[in-house]
């Protein structure tokens, strides 16, 4: 039985009217889709967040013991990392007890470099954490360089390459980076820092076994730690062998824009001359920096004198001790000798 002529058209009218649809309409979702996925979504940032210093030069009170070496803990949002361990395999240990901090629960650290008052620290805490938790201390994060050979006319140089062995048989397990990245939402690792500026902070004249050959070591591994928060970057530093100027030059491509609230730890600093250092000042300066707790291989003088160049106040730029603290919100808590 034959269709009549006009619901044959209707039929046909249908069929045209439902393939323009799929023709038009498909191509613009897909459009919109594409648009809406090429909106980047803002950083992540850290809102809470707490930096305490476990191995330092100075003891700011009359708890811990001070050493030639660094170590921090950062608590930021519920998450706890633990950057260097220190240059005596008890000091951290010993510190964390005496100032009642429980390194138990803390599952990763960072290593910023090789060098052994940063790194000597790590089999003590991870033999003696993993008594209470297994996976204490079993995830270590460093960059491309830090396990180079460092050959010495006694030997090998680098002890990270023996500890990389000793610390796997433990469970524990390095991660290796040539390149930024983010570790938990808002705290940014560096890895190996652009030098764009001739900063020059390191002191050794030994060379490293790299893939382009034997050259001399400028610390290549040397990473940094940035947290990203509302009041701006707050920047954890071992030893800043990568100078601090290209850690926060490189910090503000990843963070266009935004002010440095905090730069904690080693900057390398001790050795400069006051023109250095005057120069260093200045470009902290475009940087905003609002609060320095100068630690470790700073220099005591190098500290006043950014200070004073920052026209920082006195409760703002310190020189860091063991058991000071930087609390996003609060500011520096010294201890009763760095005030």
């Amino acid at each position: 039985m034959h269709k009549p002529s006009h619901l044959r058209w209707i039929y046909v009218s249908a069929i045209l009217i439902a393939l323009s649809i799929v023709i038009f309409v498909q191509p613009a979702s897909k459009a919109q889709g594409s648009s809406a996925a090429s909106v980047q979504s803002p950083p992540a940032q850290v809102h809470s967040l707490k930096v305490t210093l476990l191995s330092t030069m100075l003891v700011g009170s009359t708890t811990g013991m001070g050493e030639w070496g660094f170590s921090a803990l950062i608590e930021a949002d519920g998450h706890r990392i633990l950057l260097d361990t220190g240059a005596h395999p008890d000091t951290v240990l010993q510190n964390a007890h005496d100032l009642n901090i429980d390194l138990s629960d803390v599952k990763e650290v960072v290593l910023t470099h090789n060098h052994w008052d940063h790194v000597s620290g790590l089999m003590t805490l991870r033999k003696e954490m993993m008594k209470k938790n297994p996976s204490a201390l079993s995830v270590a994060y460093v960059a491309r360089g830090i396990f180079y050979s460092r050959p010495a006319p006694q030997g090998e140089d680098n002890q990270m390459i023996a500890v990389k062995k000793e610390y796997e048989a433990t469970g524990g397990r390095f991660i290796e980076r040539e390149e930024a990245a983010e570790i938990f939402p808002g705290a940014w690792l560096t890895g190996p820092v652009p030098r764009k500026y001739p900063e020059h902070n390191w002191s050794s004249t030994g060379k490293v076994q790299t893939p382009a050959g034997l050259v001399e070591d400028n610390i290549p591994e040397d990473q940094s730690l940035v947290l990203n928060t509302p009041e701006g970057l707050v920047v954890v530093t071992g030893c800043g062998h990568a100078g601090i100027i290209n850690i926060l030059t490189f910090a503000r491509q990843e963070f266009p824009n935004e002010p440095v609230e905090a730069v904690i730890g080693g900057l390398h600093l001790f050795p400069a001359t006051d023109e250095q250092l005057d120069w260093t000042a200045d470009k902290m300066k475009e940087f905003k920096v609002a609060n320095l707790i100068g630690a470790h291989c700073t220099g005591i003088e190098a500290v006043y004198r950014i200070r004073e160049r920052l026209a920082l106040p006195r409760d703002s730029a310190v020189v860091g001790s063991v058991g000071a603290s930087f609390v996003l919100g609060e500011g520096i808590h010294p201890g009763p000798l760095a005030k």
